[in-house]
């Protein structure tokens, strides 16, 4: 008899830093779902924001992996093995990868406002089921999107998504919860040297990546 699939759930990001609000919602989301397990792909950078500002790799996987203690969460850099760049390649490459895997992918409100600037992003709908997270001030922007207009049609509850013994894409599942008003910008701003911090506690040592085992050392940090 062939065992069910892991169901995971996929959240991606710069992690600049991690922080409770990200657990939070990855928390909600699975329970939501009814996921297995959450994976935080820590971005080694992403096309539509700005490089200034951002802390290394290592210290972006480091506060992850603190964010993440105790929990059903696996934050992994695995972009940076992949050399993806573009979501739509990172799907397809973990599909391939994880064929034991069924994957959906998170993401914020604020990303569907936008979804429609991303590469091939018709693609990634039709990859994988998609979750999509309440965050405070975007949801206006995001249900008057050009993406939202697309995907509407495809819409499901999350106790059908439940239910179902298989994913299907394209499929949108809107989830609310209590707002969390946490961001990474506003860690940044109230401690500026954290990333520094956190890599001054754990040295020069190079961080083990939870998923891929590869490890992640101060000369590759992007």
């Amino acid at each position: 008899m062939r065992s069910r699939p892991v169901l995971t759930g996929l959240l991606g990001g710069s992690f600049n830093p991690a922080h409770g609000g990200h657990r939070r919602i990855s928390l909600f989301a699975i329970d939501a779902l009814g996921l297995d397990e959450l994976w935080w792909l820590v971005s080694p950078g992403n096309p539509l924001k700005p490089e200034a500002g951002m802390a290394p790799l290592r210290a972006r996987l480091l506060s992850a992996r603190l964010q993440a203690r105790l929990a059903p969460i696996v934050p992994t850099a695995i972009e940076a093995q992949l050399g993806t760049r573009y979501t739509v390649d990172t799907l397809r490459m973990l599909q391939r990868r994880y064929p034991g895997r069924r994957f959906v992918w998170l993401m914020g409100a604020d990303n569907l406002a936008e979804f429609h600037r991303w590469k091939d992003w018709r693609r990634i709908a039709r990859t994988m089921p998609i979750a999509v997270i309440a965050r405070p001030g975007y949801d206006a922007d995001a249900v008057a999107s050009p993406a939202m207009a697309w995907l509407r049609r495809y819409r499901v509850s999350a106790a059908s998504f439940r239910k179902r013994g298989q994913w299907s894409a394209p499929a949108l599942v809107l989830l609310r919860f209590d707002p969390d008003h946490r961001s990474a910008t506003a860690l940044r701003r109230a401690h500026a040297g954290w990333a520094e911090d956190i890599l001054g506690q754990d040295g020069n040592a190079p961080v083990r990546d939870r998923l891929t085992f590869r490890k992640i050392r101060s000369g590759e940090d992007a």
